[in-house]
This record gives C-alpha cells, structure tokens and sequence, in this order.
C-alpha cells in the first residue's frame, strides 16, 4: 500500500486573517498582537490555527494562522486571554493571558504559543499505516490499544481521538458488532476517529476490508459511502479542495503515487454528509473525506474523553453583527451564561447533536515514511481531529 506524493503546485503562503464582531466601527480601542504557534515538542509550524479573544460584551475577534504558523490579531485593549484552538478547540488549545495596548504592536513570545494537547489519543496498529509516528513526530502522545479492546467500551470511552489505521482489523469487521456498535457510540458522544484505506471497513462494514458497496456491518448508512478495494497502481494528480486545509499547509495540488494495486477506492459519497477535502482532478473521485454529521440518539449520554476536558463546553459563537458565518470554539464552562446570553448554542455549528468528527483518507503514513506532501495533510489531520 505504498503511496508517494508529490507536490506540483505551492500556494501562495498568505496571512489569513479576519476579525469578526468587529468592533472597530463602533469606537472599540484596540492593539494589534502577533505571534507564531507551534507544536509543543517540536516546534513545528502550525497552520490554520485559530486565534482568538473577546471584548467586554464577549464580542469575538479573531484569526488564522498562515502556513509559517504566523498571525496578527487586532484585539480590544485591556487585560485579554487569548486562545488558540485547531478543529474545535476540544483537542489542541492553549490559552494565554495579555495585556493588550492602545494602538501598541506585541510580538508574543513563541514559547506561550505553543499547542498543547487535553485530548487523550489511542490508536490500533495496523499493517500497512503508522500514524502514531506522524503524532510522535508533532511532539504530542499517542497510546496504543489493541482490535480486542475496541470491544469493551470502558476502553474506548477513555479518549477524545481514535486512530484506526490501514489494516488494524482481526478477522471480518462484520464478524465483531460490538466493535463498530462501540464506535458509533464513541463519535455520537463526541469522540473523534480517524480511519485510513482499508479501515474504511470499521466504517462501512465488510471483513478485514471492504470489497462490494452494502457490506454488512460498520455504523455510517450505505447510502452515504461506497468504497471498493479495487485500486490499481497509478499516480493521481488530485487537487485540496478545502480552502482552509490549503491555506493551512501551503499546498493546492499534488500528485498521489499508488504504487501497489490494492487500495480503497471510493466509489460514491453523499455530499450532504461527507465533506470532500481531496479529490482526483481527473476523474473527479473523492480520495480523503470529513463528516461531523454522524448522531444516533439512541446512543446518546455515555461521556467520552480525558477527564481534562470536563470543565471546557464546545459553542457555536454568533458574530454580534451576523457580518460572518457562526464560529465553532470550545470555552471553559464556567463563561457559558454570558455566552448564551450573547446569543450562542451549545455544541458546534457544523455536528448533528453532540457528534464528533470523522476523516477517512485513501492514503496514509507507511513503513518507510515516505509519504512526500501527505505528511502535511496528515498533521493537518492529526491536529483537527
């Protein structure tokens, strides 16, 4: 299951910025904050990362890190705390406390920027896929659990993020429902998975991996994915079609070497379900998907994750001017009543429910880790589970 990526195409490593509820119109004073955020360990950049802070009337202003990880924030004067988030803040946040001046440029020091982890992580080793090593590589920790102990959801309500990777499962995934029953209760509390190629199979039913659409077992409706282990070696020339992934990594397009002639395929997505964030710009194939949209109420009420993040609540924040889309951040519990007064919801503002976040890819890391610009994706990944 070797693939390579190859970059073809470097976007242009622009500051993405904005600031919402903004403030300035209406005689706010502000100063201007700049910084880098990094991993933890190993300092690498991070990109995407949303930064933010609130004015008095807990009016939002915020931005995104660009590639380098760098960011300038135009934030109410005063004393602040500024966060910085990835994914929805439940995972990966840090929060720091500034003094902002009127009309002062900071440059904050880059050891306050640094993301930590509150997740608990645990993966399944597999055959074929070794994403431990890309979240070792970031700096950040990653407990290995076995297939068997996907069965006792003691086990499996301990983390925030699951990581299956390509070839974890024993036997037939249709053969083990308490497995795939466990997950769908794991992500409708909120946990996270990721799954990669031939762990489609978790998702979709069918044995070790998944060879004809309507497989028997998984948990995600066969109506919204079909995919065949019918991969030929080719290189594909695909394309990131999600904007903030791009903007996040630097990159547009590239190319994707499968150079064995067994891998996943996916044969058809709903679009209404999964979001498509790679895709072949030939053919028009989805090669690497995201849903929050998976909620069975029935499962509802079996608290997942690290007991770290007891005291934290995920939001769907409203602009105060609605001059923008609604902001999915994660706030400590205690400042939800005058959040709610402001007019924001509890949970995100994309998820069904209290669900959490689903990433399928047809490629991942592998042995040899030479997994040209995926890597990138892969960290993105990783840190907006």
């Amino acid at each position: 299951m070797k693939k390579h990526l190859l970059i073809m195409l470097l976007s242009v490593l622009t500051l993405v910025s904005c600031s919402d509820d903004n403030n300035n119109s209406s005689g706010e004073k502000t100063g201007i904050l700049k910084g880098k955020v990094t991993t933890i360990n190993t300092h690498k950049a991070v990109g995407g990362a949303l930064v933010f802070t609130f004015d008095n009337d807990n009016n939002i202003y915020h931005t995104y890190t660009n590639v380098t990880g760098d960011f300038e924030l135009d934030a109410p004067v005063g004393d602040r705390e500024i966060y910085i988030q990835t994914g929805d803040g439940s995972n990966f946040r840090t929060k720091i406390d500034v003094v902002v001046q009127e009309n002062q440029t900071q440059q904050l020091e880059e050891s306050l920027l640094r993301l930590d982890q509150v997740a608990r992580i645990a993966y399944v080793s597999g055959n074929y896929d070794s994403i431990e090593d890309i979240i070792t590589s970031l700096g950040y920790v990653a407990e290995s659990i076995t297939f068997s102990q996907l069965s006792d959801y003691s086990i499996v309500s301990q983390y925030d993020i699951i990581f299956l990777n390509c070839g974890s499962i024993s036997g037939a995934i249709s053969s083990n429902p308490t497995v795939t029953n466990n997950l769908a209760n794991f992500v409708t509390n909120g946990g996270s998975l990721y799954a990669s190629d031939w762990s489609v199979a978790y998702l979709i039913g069918g044995g070790s991996n998944t060879t004809a659409c309507n497989a028997a077992g998984g948990f995600i409706p066969d109506t919204t994915l079909c995919s065949v282990d019918n991969g030929n070696s080719e290189t594909l020339t695909a394309s990131i079609t999600n904007t903030a992934l791009a903007n996040a990594i630097g990159l547009s397009t590239l190319d994707i070497e499968y150079d064995l002639g067994s891998w996943q395929k996916i044969v058809s997505v709903d679009e209404t379900f999964w979001e498509v964030l790679v895709r072949d710009t030939t053919t028009n194939e989805a090669l690497m998907i995201k849903t929050n949209n998976f909620y069975d109420s029935s499962l509802a009420g079996n608290p997942v994750g690290s007991p770290e993040n007891s005291d934290w609540i995920t939001i769907c924040h409203q602009p105060d001017d609605n001059s923008s889309n609604p902001i999915t951040i994660t706030i400590e519990a205690s400042s939800w009543p005058a959040h709610e007064a402001h007019g924001d919801t509890l949970g995100s503002c994309t998820s069904t429910g209290t669900g959490g976040t689903i990433y399928y890819t047809t490629f991942h890391n592998h042995a040899n880790e030479n997994i040209g610009n995926a890597q990138f994706i892969l960290e993105h990944v990783i840190l907006n589970l």
